[in-house]
């Protein structure tokens, strides 16, 4: 019963905001109308069973007048059914889809604001956050419609057909057995028996689907995720010769896929026999025990079926859990995913770096800045450091220094570690990383990013292009494309220049943002920046001798591997 509660519980958690959200004047009157859909043909079963009645004791009676009305009578009941059908079709997935677009744009929220998403990379707390939004949260309506509508299904036919078979089952006389007592409404009392039993037998054989369920998610998108890093990285695996490698990783991924799917196949074997087997012994059950009193006149053959009739929808209601199961195993498995995914996207780290505007403030000032590595090392102690404005600064040091690392926190989004970054109020800043990201798109929107607001005219991006020495692509301006797989590391280091020549930002980062470039070419880079951007501050992070000549100031990084670095300022450059 606790573990019962926990799953509506939890099922509760992840389902009613929906229908408390600004979507509820669409959302609950669809909900409403697919329960009174339901609800409807329940009740359209029960009109079905007491017509089989009248149209079997017809044919007994051979009474042809009777067996046309009632024929007309089906036809009505057919249509009735039909429309209702239809109409459910539509109700039903139209709130599943109204809902999955609501959760989808929430979970995502979740994930991208504060950066969640980029935690999740770093600690790997959970896996494959991706397929939980594309494909739990699909899941998660179409479970829960399914699975909530059958159970008010279930639950309506069972008190209506229960009625109706106490009523036409009759008293059991036990006399047969020596004893003189009668049981009454005896086939309501073992379609009851028939399906608690049924119930427990089935969790019994199926509840390790739920384990299962929950793996074969996690198999399947570790699988997708193998094949679209080998499709992201084709060229670099056909240089390197690599796809036996590939080919090997890809086997293993799949092989824990093949593992699980025939454990996930065995057992839904063993559960399928037992549905089976209960669900054929179901079909004879009503006629065996009703055979007596009609081969004894007690009961005619109109009785007799709809005797049988209303066993067998008692039998289905009651057998809810037991023909659901699967399902009810692969809900849980999804919660659970969803669940880990939300716990993950909200949880914040015990310490954090704040970046703080400041107002009035000139330049950018680091306070107690404490940098740490995700599983606890220290880079940086209490480090205190001011980045003037007008200053230029190239910061250095060793590979694995924690160069990069400082970067993202001078960002605000390194979260291990304390201390503040006190920024100038209303002051553009830009980071460009060692790896720029591209958007898929057209060229003009790969030059703005990440300021889709931007009033840049397309002279001004084309000029930008040409002064990053990229101006061949002037004219591909309304290509979109991924443009990632098809412009060299170089120029894809270039195209951000030209971005941070569009955007004109207060303070531009840059992070080994030129390390693809020859001297040439980098040269040519921070002399444009220079002049096309006077009132722009830089702060390179780079170990480029040649870098130096850009800068007014030099820091270094200086650390040993396993202890706290510390920022040394270095010579100015003459």
């Amino acid at each position: 019963m606790k573990k019962v509660g926990s799953f509506v519980g939890d099922w509760w958690r992840l389902v009613s905001p929906y229908f408390r959200s600004e979507e509820w004047p669409y959302a609950i009157p669809l909900l409403i109308g697919a329960i009174a859909l339901t609800l409807g043909s329940v009740g359209l079963e029960v009109l079905f069973n007491d017509w089989s009645r009248r149209f079997y004791d017809a044919l007994e009676k051979k009474d042809e007048a009777a067996f046309w009305r009632e024929i007309m009578t089906f036809s009505w009941l057919a249509a009735l059914f039909i429309a209702a059908a239809v109409t459910r079709y539509i109700v039903s997935p139209y709130l599943r889809l109204r809902w999955r677009r609501w959760l989808t744009g929430r979970y995502l929220a979740h994930w991208l604001d504060s950066r969640g998403y980029y935690r999740i990379e770093l600690e790997r707390t959970i896996d494959n956050a991706d397929q939980r939004i594309a494909e739990d949260l699909r899941q998660l309506g179409e479970y829960t419609m399914q699975l909530l509508l059958g159970f008010i299904s279930a639950v309506a036919t069972l008190i209506s057909f229960l009625f109706i078979l106490w009523q036409l089952s009759g008293p059991l006389s036990l006399k047969f057995i020596g004893i003189d007592v009668e049981i009454p409404g005896y086939m309501a009392i073992a379609a009851l028996l028939y399906a608690i039993v049924g119930t427990f037998l089935a969790n019994v054989v199926g509840r390790r689907l739920i384990s299962l369920n929950f793996m074969k998610q996690r198999y399947e998108a570790n699988f997708r995720f193998g094949l679209v890093r080998v499709r992201e990285n084709s060229e670099g695996i056909a240089l390197y010769g690599g796809e036996q490698r590939e080919m090997d990783m890809l086997n293993l991924r799949f092989a824990d896929v093949f593992r699980n799917g025939w454990r996930v196949l065995f057992t839904e074997a063993q559960l399928t026999l037992y549905q089976a087997g209960y669900a054929q012994m179901a079909i004879i059950f009503p006629y065996l025990v009703t055979a007596p009193r009609f081969f004894a006149g007690a009961i005619t053959l109109g009785v007799m079926m709809q005797t049988a009739s209303a066993f067998g929808q008692v039998y289905t209601a009651l057998s809810f859990f037991v023909n659901n199961y699967t399902a009810v195993a692969e809900l849980r498995a999804v919660m659970d995913r969803l669940q880990g995914l939300q716990e993950a996207s909200d949880k914040k780290p015990a310490t954090a770096i704040a970046v703080e505007p400041q107002p009035g403030g000139r330049d950018i000032a680091v306070e107690a800045m404490t940098l740490a590595l995700p599983h606890g090392q220290t880079l940086l102690a209490d480090t205190t450091l001011v980045l003037s404005r007008g200053t230029s600064t190239l910061i250095s040091g060793t590979s694995g220094s924690g160069k990069s690392t400082l970067f993202r926190a001078l960002a605000g989004i390194w979260p291990f570690g304390s201390g503040r970054v006190h920024v100038p109020a209303g002051a553009r800043v830009l980071f460009l990383p060692q790896k720029p990201y591209i958007p898929i798109g057209t060229l003009r929107d790969a030059v703005k990013y990440p300021d889709e607001h931007s009033a840049a005219s397309d002279g001004e991006i084309v000029a930008a292009l040409e002064t990053a020495r990229l101006g061949h692509l002037a004219g591909r301006l309304d290509e979109d494309t991924h443009w990632t797989n098809i412009l060299s590391g170089g120029e894809q280091q270039r195209l951000a220049i030209a971005r941070a020549l569009v955007f004109k930002p207060d303070w531009l980062f840059l992070d080994e943002a030129t390390a693809s470039l020859d001297e040439v070419n980098e040269a040519a880079v921070y002399d444009a920046l220079k002049r096309q951007l006077p009132g722009t501050t830089l702060v390179s992070i780079g170990h480029r001798p040649s870098l130096r000549q850009w800068h007014d100031r030099r820091l270094e990084l200086q650390r040993t591997p396993g202890e706290a670095g510390r920022l040394v300022e270095g010579a100015a450059p003459a």
